[in-house]
């Protein structure tokens, strides 16, 4: 919890807004638009700015097929590393700043992180085999921290996501044991998600989390919205937010302004109500 706190600070449920970058060169749905894409995401960071979300989180979204890592080019790294740069002189020094390379770029991303002076990375198939939709993901724990502390990337908190694919492999483990799995490998924090992209998680699987009593922080990844916040926000210590704060509420869309204004808002009274500082 301690390095959590020392990146994030002491706020209550620190909101993490996603920056979904434009297709990269080299993917299939890139459109020869690398200086929008640059600006786009600038952009995006200094609208977080204006309303003071507390972090933001970089991904590759739109690369869509994904590839595993072991198939990502130099040119994703490099283009994410110009992004990450870019993205990180926009916002204030104190705002986290991470980076998630899909599909299970992690070692990609710790890089990236290291070279953009970036805070965390959010790292898939950190424990027990998965089968994704990009074929099968191995458990990459203890590779991925040796890397880190080969890079002298210590620095950089690695958030973890718990099963997001088939679950099958591991039909015999409950969400709390993979959990504390991930626990006794070292994670910096627990990222929860629905199956279902931009679907709440449900109120039995996060209880079932933090009934393993596991001492990491535990971020909601998906689906959490204005109107829900309060059934999230004592429980866990973060947010990741990308489809609430788009147009419609589809994470394929331009970011609204409107949207994050309005959440924020919000989680600034739930803080108020709880005697935190809001800025």
């Amino acid at each position: 919890m301690q390095r959590f706190f020392q990146i994030f600070g002491s706020q209550k449920c620190s909101v993490i807004g996603m920056i979904h970058v434009d297709a990269l060169p080299g993917t299939p749905r890139y459109a020869g638009n690398w200086q929008q894409t640059i600006q786009k995401a600038t952009y995006e960071a200094q609208m977080y700015k204006k309303h003071g979300v507390d972090a933001v989180l970089i991904e590759n979204m739109h690369d869509k097929p994904y590839v595993l890592n072991c198939q990502l080019g130099i040119e994703i790294v490099a283009c994410l590393t110009r992004l990450g740069q870019a993205v990180r002189e926009v916002l204030p020094q104190g705002v986290p700043c991470g980076i998630q390379v899909l599909a299970c770029g992690n070692k990609q991303a710790l890089a990236i992180a290291k070279a953009s002076q970036l805070q965390f990375v959010r790292a898939e198939g950190f424990v027990f085999g998965q089968v994704a939709n990009v074929g099968y993901i191995d458990a990459c724990a203890g590779n991925l921290l040796r890397y880190r502390k080969q890079i002298d990337a210590e620095h950089v908190l690695v958030f973890t996501d718990l099963k997001f694919s088939s679950h099958a492999i591991t039909a015999d483990l409950s969400l709390r044991d993979t959990a504390k799995a991930a626990h006794f490998f070292h994670t910096d924090g627990i990222v929860m998600t629905n199956n279902i992209p931009g679907q709440p998680v449900s109120h039995k699987d996060m209880q079932d989390v933090l009934s393993g009593k596991v001492q990491v922080p535990l971020l909601i990844g998906s689906g959490i919205t204005k109107d829900n916040i309060t059934q999230y926000y004592h429980d866990v210590q973060g947010v990741i937010i990308g489809s609430h704060f788009k147009v419609d509420g589809d994470w394929r869309n331009e970011i609204s302004n409107y949207q994050v204004e309005n959440f924020m808002h919000r989680i600034c009274n739930l803080r108020e109500r709880d005697k935190y500082t809001c800025y």
